[in-house]
C-alpha cells in the first residue's frame, strides 16, 4: 500500500522539487550532488555552511508534516491513509506502543516524507539565492565568507526550529572552510576537486580491519570472499575523488594484512622456511626470516614475505586489482581522471 501510495505522490512533488535537493530522487544521486557542490567551490564558495539534521526526523510532529501533505492531497481518503501509516505504532519487546511523533522509518514513503518536509527550507534557501546541495539529512550551503556562513546557518537553524520543529544537530552542524568538513564522505579540495574524507578512510580500514581477523578460523580464499566486494564497491563510490595515493596505501596495507594471515597458520620455524621456499625464496634467505625472531606483522612486511607472496599470487588467489576496478569504473562511467576542470564541468 505505501509502494502504491509513492506511485500516485512522487509525479505529483517530483517537478516542485529544488534543484539543489539530490536524495532519493529519480534519475539523482550522490554523485549529482558532489558534481554541483564541486563546481559551488571552483565558482569561489570555499566556506561552507554544514547542516546536520539526520537524526531530527525521529521528532517531527505528526502536523507539520500533514499540514504540507494536505497544501497538493485534498482527497481526505489519501490523507486519512497517509495519517493511519504515520501514526502506525512500533513493536519493542512483543509490545505494539503507540507512536506520538516521528514517522516510521525504511518504508516505501520514508523518503518522500523527508523531501517533502524539507522541502519548505530548500525553498527558502532558493529564494535567499543560496548555493546549496541537500542530500536526504545532509546539507551543506555554500558562501564566499566565514561571516556570511555564520549569519545562513543562524537564519537557517532558527527557521527549522521555529517553522518545521526540527532540530538541528549543532554538535555535528558547524561553519568552515570546506577542506575542513565533510559531505557524502567526501571532502572539497581546493578548485573544486574532490578527495575522500579522513573518517570514510578509518571507517574502510575498520571493516576490512574485521574481514581479515587473524582469529576467525578462516581461509584466504574465505577470507577474501567478502573483502573484494566491499573494496570495489568503497573504489566505485568515492571513484570521482582524487585518491591514487590512498589507493596504493590501503591496498598495500590490506595485502600486508593477507600475508600476515598466511604466515600464522606456520605456526613454527620450519614451517614458515618450507612456505617461503615453496615459494621461491632461497634457503638461506628464508631460514634467516624464520629464525628472526619477529611478529606476525613484521614478519608480513619483509623483503621475503614480499617476493613469496607478490602482486601475482595475490591475484593468482583471487584478490582484486584496486588500481584495474578504479579503471574499469571509470572506463563504464565514462568519467576522465579527476582533475580540475572535470571538477568545473557543469552536470
Amino acid at each position: 500500500m505505501q509502494q502504491a501510495l509513492l506511485q500516485a505522490l512522487e509525479p505529483l512533488y517530483e517537478p516542485t522539487f529544488s534543484e539543489g535537493s539530490y536524495g532519493f530522487r529519480p534519475g539523482r544521486g550522490a554523485h549529482d550532488a558532489l558534481r554541483q557542490a564541486s563546481q559551488y567551490v571552483a565558482e569561489g564558495r570555499s566556506i561552507v555552511g554544514d547542516l546536520d539534521w539526520e537524526k531530527c526526523f525521529d521528532r517531527v510532529q505528526h502536523d507539520v508534516w500533514m499540514a504540507r501533505v494536505s497544501r497538493r492531497v485534498k482527497d481526505k481518503r489519501v490523507l486519512a491513509l497517509l495519517g493511519r501509516f504515520l501514526r502506525a505504532g512500533m513493536r519493542q519487546n512483543g509490545v505494539c506502543v503507540r507512536r506520538e511523533e516521528g514517522p516510521p522509518q525504511g518504508g516505501p514513503l520514508s523518503p518522500l516524507r523527508a523531501n517533502i518536509l524539507l522541502d519548505d527550507v530548500d525553498k527558502e534557501l532558493e529564494e535567499r539565492g543560496h548555493r546549496f546541495c541537500r542530500y536526504a539529512g545532509d546539507g551543506n550551503i555554500y558562501v564566499k565568507s566565514e561571516a556570511a556562513g555564520q549569519r545562513v546557518m543562524t537564519s537557517v537553524t532558527e527557521f527549522l526550529e521555529q517553522r518545521l520543529k526540527l532540530k538541528v544537530n549543532r554538535q555535528k552542524s558547524a561553519v568552515g572552510h570546506v577542506s575542513e568538513r565533510k559531505f557524502l564522505g567526501h571532502r572539497l579540495l581546493s578548485g573544486g576537486e574532490l578527495g575522500v574524507a579522513p573518517q570514510s578512510q578509518e571507517r574502510l580500514k575498520d571493516t576490512l580491519r574485521e574481514l581479515t581477523r587473524r582469529n576467525a578460523g578462516k581461509s584466504l580464499q574465505g577470507v577474501i570472499e567478502p573483502v573484494n566486494p566491499k573494496f570495489t564497491g568503497w573504489i566505485q563510490y568515492f571513484r570521482m575523488a582524487r585518491m591514487k595515493g590512498l589507493r596504493q596505501d590501503i591496498g598495500q596495507w590490506l595485502r600486508r594484512r593477507l600475508r600476515c594471515l598466511r604466515l600464522k597458520p606456520c605456526k613454527r620455524t620450519h614451517a614458515i622456511a618450507r612456505f617461503l621456499m615453496h615459494r621461491g625464496e632461497s634457503e638461506p634467505s628464508a631460514w634467516r626470516l624464520a629464525l628472526s625472531g619477529k611478529g606476525w606483522w613484521r614478519l608480513a612486511d619483509t623483503p621475503q614475505a614480499n617476493r613469496a607472496m607478490s602482486l601475482v599470487w595475490f591475484k593468482d588467489t583471487g584478490l582484486i586489482d584496486p588500481e584495474a576496478v578504479y579503471l574499469a569504473v571509470r572506463k563504464a562511467g565514462g568519467l576522465q581522471p579527476p582533475g580540475a576542470e572535470q571538477a568545473r564541468r557543469v552536470v
